[in-house]
């Protein structure tokens, strides 16, 4: 049996076939889930995303789950543990935006319902198709992507700027940017 055709940007790592076959691009819902990847996509910023993958289940066990109720209330000695924590990425001013995010993804829960309501808003609710024949032809920001960035800034969020929400946006479904040739890309 051959192997399906996938984006280009996947290597033969299992964690990121994985990643590429069963997450990204598929819309995503869940509140915590939605959360987690908003927080890892900042953390991203300036790294592989094999990275991040590699270290998610540290990041999980560090971050509490990613319970936003939890990480809201961190004290100090909950920050500094995880400046502490070799097996994350321990950026002071990320890992200090965790607990500022968490606080502001619960005002936005609060104001619209949900954080799902909120950031499905941005595409109607609907995902947007694109349709592109290779990763060179992917924005690393859209018009759209600068309207949630500005959105979420002024609702108290760090580390979300226009590349970040439209890696998030990727990640989440809000977009799907499989390349054309992909077997995940949707066939009519």
């Amino acid at each position: 049996m051959t192997n399906p055709t996938r984006c280009t940007w996947v290597s033969s790592d299992p964690l990121y076939i994985t990643y590429h076959d069963s997450e990204w691009g598929v819309p995503l819902h869940d509140e915590q889930k939605l959360f987690e990847l908003l927080i890892l996509e900042g953390f991203q910023s300036g790294l592989s995303w094999i990275t991040i993958l590699r270290k998610r289940e540290d990041f999980r066990e560090a971050f509490d789950h990613f319970n936003f109720h939890q990480i809201a209330q961190w004290t100090d000695e909950k920050l500094q543990e995880c400046l502490e924590n070799p097996k994350i990425i321990r950026n002071r001013l990320k890992i200090q935006a965790v607990k500022m995010n968490a606080q502001s993804f619960i005002k936005i829960q609060e104001k619209f319902g949900s954080f799902d309501r909120y950031i499905w808003e941005f595409v109607s609710f609907t995902p947007i198709q694109n349709h592109f024949f290779s990763h060179q032809e992917l924005p690393s920001s859209t018009e759209l992507s600068l309207a949630m960035s500005k959105s979420l800034k002024k609702h108290g969020f760090k580390f979300v700027g226009p590349t970040i929400c439209y890696s998030f946006m990727q990640a989440a479904g809000l977009v799907n940017d499989h390349i054309t040739e992909c077997f995940c890309y949707p066939k009519k």
